[in-house]
């Protein structure tokens, strides 16, 4: 198997040009992600998967934010609208384990009809009461026990599909009251306070592939997790964490510098593979360059996570709809 780049980009419209096409095939990303403004109708979408596909030469992972509520980027009639996570959790309330594991099992038939094999879920974020919103309520609850028992009926029910699930965000961003997008969040807590953030990564460690949190933890480091040894470190040695880790998006401003810079920092942490998004060719290049090859460790963990993707078994995704919604309906 050909060397990856240690990357992993989106495409800049619905349809690839000619220029895009050659840049894929010259920068071989680890994966792709899609957002909404890739999405118009199904067959178009089935294309744009094929031919990102074919620009590598090879079935790569494609990736996406579907998660319910705000965070989903395909929607009806595409797909199922779901409520925000922490919405259903709370529904649920004693089912919530049993209907989030169907609720991801239906979101992984619809992703893989479309030709999208991996999810940026499940989510190890424990929300409290100060949490930002951008974040709370995609969250699976305000404590470590209940978001590590979601989390894993989430995993479960994405690997049920044939989907690749990514937790996200390591080593925690539950305790952060700023939005990263905008600048990076500082968390105070101290060390034996941060174990129940930590708590629920350190059970999903399992998992084949992770997202990193820009957030600062005075306790590890000065520096956001997605740029930090220290964390990276403590992710991979205390939490046990050996899937491959990606960054989130490293266009975010919470993280300082030009993005060729942050890619290399990131990589120079032990980050496996940067995130890329929402930005011109000439930028992913430049990205792509700094981000480089694949270490021998991160080829190896990018085969685990690839392998981690199997055929499903046929189901009947009515019958899981009806369950699913009885489950609601009886909380």
């Amino acid at each position: 198997m050909s060397r990856f780049g240690a990357t992993v980009l989106d495409p800049v419209c619905p349809v690839l040009s000619a220029e895009e096409k050659a840049f894929f095939r010259d920068a071989d990303p680890f994966a792709f992600i899609l957002f909404g403004r890739h999405i118009e109708d199904g067959d178009q979408l089935r294309r744009l998967c094929g031919d990102l596909r074919d620009a590598v030469g090879r079935e790569a992972l494609i990736t996406i934010d579907q998660e319910g509520g705000r965070v989903q980027r395909l929607v009806p009639p595409m797909a199922t609208q779901f409520l925000p996570p922490l919405d259903e959790v709370t529904l649920a309330g004693e089912n919530a384990v049993a209907a989030m594991q169907l609720r991801y099992r239906i979101i992984a038939h619809e992703l893989r009809s479309y030709g999208i094999d991996s999810n940026c879920a499940p989510s190890g974020d424990v929300a409290g009461p100060d949490t930002h919103p951008f974040l709370q309520n995609r969250c699976y609850g305000m404590d470590a026990e209940t978001v590590t028992a979601v989390a894993r009926a989430v995993a479960d029910g994405l690997l049920a599909g044939g989907v690749v699930p990514i937790v996200k965000h390591m080593p925690g961003h539950g305790r952060a009251v700023s939005d990263s997008h905008f600048e990076t969040p500082r968390v105070r807590a101290t060390f034996e306070e941060l174990q129940q953030d930590f708590a629920p990564f350190r059970a999903l460690n399992d998992l084949p592939m992770g997202m990193t949190a820009h957030v600062r933890m005075d306790a590890l480091d000065d520096q956001p997790a997605t740029l930090s040894a220290k964390a990276m470190g403590y992710i991979r040695d205390n939490i046990g964490f050996d899937g491959l880790i990606m960054t989130d998006d490293s266009s975010m401003q919470a993280l300082p510098g030009s993005r060729a810079e942050v890619a290399a920092r990131a990589i120079a942490a032990g980050v496996d593979a940067v995130l890329y998004c929402n930005a011109p060719l000439t930028d992913k290049a430049k990205v792509a360059e700094a981000a480089g090859q694949m270490t021998d460790a991160a080829q190896a963990r990018a085969e685990r996570a690839i392998a981690a993707r199997i055929t499903p078994e046929t189901v009947d995704i009515e019958e899981l709809k009806a369950k699913h919604n009885a489950l609601l309906n009886r909380a």
